[in-house]
């Protein structure tokens, strides 16, 4: 693939808040760009990104699915490789993992509210991964669009600087078409045709005046992004459209400023002037860093990836999706060319994976390819063994790339299969949701016998269990949503030992080590540049060999089990730094099994001397209501021991913030409609873990 090929593709994803219309948005792209023939609706039940019977019964999306769409500018024919990504947060790690791959966004802003609770924690996701942004104001037909509105609320909550290179031709009722602020002309969309045909005219003269003063200011902020034209601009020199383009563009790859276009996806307005954005102002592959790694055996050890296609391959998984005719492992192809046919290694667990085929997807359809170039969005079926976040890479030039980080879920679960079948079909399941979900986790609880499922919230709960019960055919039981507590020490306990010493005819067992415990939130572990797996940092600091090498791994992984089994009431136990100080071995018993029964044994008696708690998660829960019922869901808030964090008006409505623990948030939904005749709404993300009070803990662990 040359260079040229590869200046020709855009890995793009559409993201925001929930209804901000971001599925519509990606039904009239595949639309315009001959990807579906028919245009479907989300408010049918027919859009094409969302193929599955969950998405199309609530009108959300699941499953981010990967697209690849032509689209043509200026004669030359480009490549866009869509993600579309949920808005709901349940489904973070969908948006997290699409987020990884991408290159570049479009961030969707619903015209009358602007920016929303979950638009803030998409768009923060997506600087934690550096990437740059569109910013596209739909809904512009809805009673109450404000486009300036919209572009001031991302300046003051986003602190973005937004850039407006259009502006509307009315708004609500009165929307009928966009101004180009670059070229100064004006487009209608016949919506008769669907908008494909697109009118220029001369701008409407009452609309002059302010499109000249947007102009002038959008030429002001262009020209600060660039040195030469900031020169040509104080000397009153004319700056052509394609300079202001060009400054636009290493802006926004730079990510010093966002495009900002205006359009009503429902209406067919603006979408293929927001294309032709894409293709102007967003990265190519060749346009982003090169990517980086370690290497497999020696993390200190840093590499780097030339984005040639004769580099050794290196590829990304960020999707896995169960099908009836073998699992389709989504992957980003950052170098290198991967060959059908071919093998290539896991670094992970260090197997090797079979590329059986390549397709290049459109929602449910599929394009079969001989080989992936660097650059490119793909789906292979043939990899057994790799799960969402990992690496496939050369066989001979290994490489691990940076794994994506997962959030602890909030949430549990009891499931329990109707019969022996079941029991066979439940843990084959089990395992391929694993694989598809990394938020999702179970266990199988000894002492009741049932299966535990954790997850991100109510609704990524049920639609796993509607996705055993309906898609996989699993009979089973449920129990009802429960919420998953942390604990985690108060305190320091230092040079604790723990002793395992067993004597059985023959051989025995020996293990002795000596360690520190003490308080540690994951902020402490990056600046003491300590590795905090689980939320556990270890630190090795025996010297002399008190303990022989081969067996320290032992000891952290006998800590790592003790804290993952809980000390206080079987929870998780989190936020600690484990110091091994000392210890010491026999010359025939010494083994890797005492030694890890040493640091389990080790750590429960550390955690309890320095003193335990339970911790609860704490959601930050953003309710938009009527003023007239202020009162009351304000009122409901403190009695659910929530306390406000923020209050914002806007027009007739408030928007308040609110952190609440989980515990007492089931069917917080119902509850709002009934305390708001239906008028009220609300959005609900993991924030943190904090302290249980005392009275609360005695009943909790008396359930346990």
């Amino acid at each position: 693939m040359t260079h040229t090929t590869m200046k020709q593709i855009r890995n793009i994803g559409i993201c925001a808040h929930i209804d901000a219309g971001k599925t519509t948005v990606t039904e009239r792209v595949l639309y315009y760009t001959g990807k579906s023939y028919k245009m479907g609706e989300v408010h049918e039940g027919t859009a094409v990104m969302d193929f599955l019977v969950e998405e199309q019964e609530r009108g959300i999306t699941i499953q981010s699915a990967a697209t690849t769409c032509p689209w043509t500018l200026d004669g030359q024919d480009y490549k866009i490789n869509l993600i579309d990504t949920p808005g709901h947060v349940d489904f973070t790690v969908e948006v997290e993992r699409s987020l990884r791959v991408l290159d570049g966004a479009v961030a969707v802003f619903d015209g009358k509210e602007g920016v929303e609770a979950q638009s803030e924690t998409v768009w923060h996701q997506a600087d934690r991964y550096d990437v740059p942004r569109l910013c596209f104001i739909n809904k512009m037909d809805k009673i109450g669009a404000d486009f300036e509105y919209s572009i001031k609320s991302i300046r003051d909550r986003l602190g973005a600087n937004v850039i407006p290179v259009q502006m509307p031709i009315g708004a609500a009722d009165t929307f009928e078409g966009i101004i180009d602020l670059l070229l100064m002309k004006a487009f209608y969309f016949d919506s008769s045709e669907l908008g494909a045909i697109v009118e220029e005219r001369e701008i409407p003269g009452e609309l002059r005046e302010r499109a000249e003063e947007l102009r002038h200011d959008l030429i002001e902020q262009a020209a600060e992004l660039d040195d030469s034209l900031t020169e040509k601009y104080l000397n009153d020199e004319e700056l052509t459209v394609a300079e202001l383009k060009a400054a636009l563009r290493r802006g926004t790859i730079e990510r010093r400023c966002y495009p900002g276009l205006v359009g009503s996806a429902l209406k067919y307005i603006g979408v293929q002037r927001l294309l032709n954005a894409v293709i102007e102002y967003l990265p190519s592959p060749l346009e982003v860093k090169d990517v980086t790694g370690t290497h497999p055996r020696d993390h200190e050890k840093h590499l780097t990836r030339s984005k040639d296609a004769d580099a050794p391959a290196s590829a990304l998984v960020f999707k896995v999706v169960s099908d009836a005719h073998g699992d389709l492992t989504y992957m980003r192809v950052y170098s290198g060319t991967i060959k059908k046919g071919s093998r290539l290694l896991n670094p992970s667990n260090n197997r090797k994976e079979n590329i059986a085929r390549i397709f290049e997807m459109h929602a449910k359809e599929r394009i079969p390819l001989d080989e992936a170039h660097s650059g490119n969005i793909v789906a292979v079926i043939g990899p057994k063994n790799t799960i969402t976040g990992e690496t496939l890479c050369d066989t001979n030039d290994p490489i691990l790339l940076e794994r994506m980080t997962f959030p602890e879920p909030v949430i549990s679960m009891s499931i329990e299969p109707k019969t022996t079948d079941d029991k066979r079909k439940l843990g084959e399941a089990l395992v391929t949701i694993r694989r598809e979900d990394p938020s999702f986790r179970s266990f199988f609880d000894e002492e009741t016998g049932q299966t535990i499922i954790e997850g991100m919230g109510e609704l990524h709960l049920e639609i796993i269990k509607n996705k055993l019960i309906r898609d996989m055919k699993v009979g089973v039981n449920v129990g009802t949503p429960r919420v998953t507590y942390r604990e985690t020490i108060t305190g320091k306990a230092e040079e604790v030992r723990g002793k395992f010493v067993k004597q059985t005819g023959g051989r025995g067992q020996y293990g002795d080590c000596v360690i520190t415990v003490e308080p540690c939130t994951k902020q402490q572990a990056e600046e003491e540049e300590l590795k905090f797996t689980d939320s556990v940092a270890f630190v090795n600091k025996i010297v002399g060999g008190a303990i022989p090498k081969e067996y320290i791994g032992s000891v952290e992984a006998g800590v790592r089990e003790a804290a993952r089994s809980g000390i206080l009431g079987g929870y998780h136990l989190i936020n600690v730094k484990v110091t091994l100080l000392d210890g010491s071995t026999h010359s025939v018993d010494s083994s890797q099994v005492a030694f890890e029964q040493a640091g389990a044994l080790a750590m429960r008696e550390a955690c309890t001397k320095a003193g335990l708690c339970l911790l609860e998660p704490i959601m930050k829960v953003s309710i938009t209501t009527p003023d007239e019922y202020l009162g009351s869901v304000t009122g409901d808030i403190t009695s659910r021991r929530g306390h406000i964090v923020d209050m914002e008006q806007r027009s007739n409505t408030r928007i308040v913030t609110a952190e609440v623990p989980l515990s007492e948030m089931f069917g917080y939904a119902t509850t709002l409609r009934s305390l708001t005749q239906g008028r009220a709404s609300s959005t609900m993300e993991p924030e943190t873990f904090r302290q249980l009070p005392a009275k609360l803990t005695k009943g909790i662990l008396a359930s346990v």
